[in-house]
């Protein structure tokens, strides 16, 4: 860098990450092409950067391009489709099989769903003016993993949490956003796409526990992209069915644009402006008082990080701290001959399970503080591993906690840590058993460790509620499998709004740590080390905390671009507040 010299003026517009990618763009069919030719030329035009994928169409007969819907859906391979000709020419054309083996498929809605099993479909080719070219064809894009990677970017959308009957316990009342990942494009009109997206409504399955501020049907006015301004504000023109809602609605649906595009642009949003469809302005919403709807709002400071030392009391562990030590209160004294525990999202409670899996507390972290009663008892004969599970709080006051009593599984939630227990409904578990469980600070899902068939995977189920205040019907739908590769899961947390840290063993290999989103897909970020055989897993939603686990080596701490260091040689179940 020139140290001497003229000032220069550095251009600093904002912008997003893709404006600077090279783009790709396909190829044309050449003459005389042979079908296997044509069908590998029409592939790899898919994986281009062209908006409307018009080159690749040129492959297609005029019918076949009328009828093709590239955006119908993605099809995810392990690799690039593998081709032959099936049979031998026919009068009318001829057959080109491709196959591979399937990973996952992404709807018209831009919802990734794991899905590995074999993939076969077949392209018919036939003359069109003396040329090959394809007229019959699957709907959608058929892609190798290493292009949709390259082509697609995870993107989280945000959708207000219907809270029902627990709205009015909620100090965050209606605010609450829930993080719903989609896969857009990574360099067509990114912030249109965006904003579209989330315009859309949320994913069919987080779309029971979540509504979107914006009128049904609501769509852009203009047909150009969107961009940032030179301040960092976006300028939105809805059409004619948003013209009506008024100003605290309005700010509701900027506060759903501030948060989602934020996840695509490089520069930080300074505010959203919403406009009508006459161009006059329906409402506009600085980041400064769109911070009282942050999704990061409901995940707490995360000050210190807890577990049970190796004389069963419950410590904490600063950031910056060598040293553990006891927290005030009951749990931290000698002789609390504790299992596990959870801290909730002021970090001002905490629940604690006995050693011996029998009986769950709730205490304040404060000196003077009284364990008081047994909140909730398992009846279990067995060890601790038949009784509760290490309890978890959700940013609504909720206490999440399993039974696994042998003779009467059970999911169960104190609400505000206290009074009676509430069975949560799990229809779908069939004869699984919750080994342990985290739920997210947003209260609407729920991660599961299920052991079934002699194997522990990783679940998430979405959390319905029902009832009224008084009677609140929970359920937890949905089940989904995460971290599909992993035939054996140990230990999994939340790492994000979207986003979960899991340890874990694909077949016949060793544990591993990864990182995964929601919908099951991998997550775009450097995969962790692993530390000796992580038995439990602490992490923040605070992606710049540090990870903790609970290792062969003891309590272990990965920091930030760092490795592993002993915190304490004994101790178990490290939580972070949640």
């Amino acid at each position: 860098m020139p140290d001497s010299g003229d000032v220069s003026r550095v251009d600093s517009s904002p912008r997003t990450d893709s404006d600077s990618q090279v783009r790709v763009y396909g190829v044309s069919p050449g003459k005389g092409e042979q079908p296997l030719e044509l069908v590998s030329g029409f592939l790899e035009a898919t994986t281009s950067d062209e908006e409307r994928f018009d080159t690749a169409k040129q492959y297609l007969s005029g019918k076949a391009a009328s009828r093709w819907d590239p955006f119908a859906s993605v099809t995810v391979l392990a690799e690039a489709p593998k081709m032959r000709v099936v049979g031998h020419q026919e009068s009318d054309g001829i057959t080109v099989e491709l196959s591979g083996t399937q990973l996952a498929t992404v709807d018209e809605h831009h919802a990734y769903e794991p899905q590995e099993r074999p993939y076969r479909q077949s392209i018919h080719l036939g003359r069109d003016r003396s040329e090959w070219r394809i007229d019959q064809l699957p709907p959608g894009l058929v892609i190798g993993e290493a292009d949709f990677q390259r082509i697609y970017r995870s993107v989280n959308t945000y959708f207000f949490a219907k809270l029902g009957p627990d709205a009015g316990a909620s100090r965050f009342e209606d605010s609450v956003l829930v993080a719903d990942p989609v896969y857009l494009r990574r360099r067509i009109a990114p912030v249109t796409a965006t904003v579209k997206s989330l315009l859309d409504g949320p994913t069919s399955w987080l779309s029971p526990v979540v509504s979107s501020a914006f009128p049904r049907g609501t769509s852009l006015k203009d047909s150009g992209d969107l961009t940032l301004d030179d301040s960092g504000g976006l300028r939105i023109r809805l059409g004619a069915r948003a013209g009506r809602v008024d100003t605290a609605r309005c700010q509701r649906m900027a506060a759903q644009v501030l948060f989602t595009v934020q996840d695509q642009a490089s520069a930080r949003l300074s505010g959203v402006r919403l406009d009508r469809a006459n161009g006059s302005e329906l409402c506009t919403l600085t980041r400064e008082t769109a911070m009282r709807y942050a999704p990061e709002a409901v995940d707490g400071r995360a000050s210190h990080v807890y577990f049970v030392d190796g004389r069963h009391r419950m410590v904490w562990l600063s950031e910056h701290d060598s040293k553990p030590l006891p927290v005030p209160g009951p749990f931290g004294a000698d002789g609390a001959q504790l299992g596990s525990v959870a801290v909730d999202r002021d970090e001002r409670r905490a629940a604690a399970v006995s050693r011996d899996g029998r009986s769950l507390y709730v205490a304040e972290l404060s000196e003077g503080a009284e364990r008081g009663r047994v909140r909730l008892h398992s009846g279990a004969g067995g060890g601790p591993e038949d009784g509760l599970s290490a309890p978890s709080w959700d940013a609504l006051g909720g206490l999440w906690v399993a039974d696994r009593d042998p003779q009467g599984p059970r999911l169960l939630r104190l609400q505000d840590g206290e009074g009676t227990p509430q069975e949560v409904r799990i229809p779908e578990l069939g004869k699984g058993r919750i080994e342990g469980l985290r739920v997210s600070a947003d209260g609407t899902r729920i991660a599961l460790l299920v052991k079934r068939d002699g194997h522990t995977r990783l679940l998430l189920g979405r959390v319905e509620r029902g009832g009224s205040a008084d009677e609140p019907l929970l359920s937890v739908l949905g089940l989904r499998r995460i971290a599909p590769k992993l035939v054996e899961v140990d230990a999994a947390s939340w790492a994000g709004g979207s986003r979960l840290v899991v340890a874990g063993r694909e077949s016949k290999g060793v544990q591993q740590l990864q990182y995964v989103e929601t919908d099951g897909s991998p997550a775009n970020v450097q995969q962790p080390p692993s530390p000796n055989r992580a038995e439990s897993l602490a992490s923040a939603e605070d992606p710049d905390k540090p990870l903790i686990a609970e290792s062969t080596d003891g309590i272990v701490r990965l920091p930030r671009d760092g490795d592993w260091k002993t915190v304490a040689e004994q101790g178990t179940a490290p939580v972070y507040p949640g």
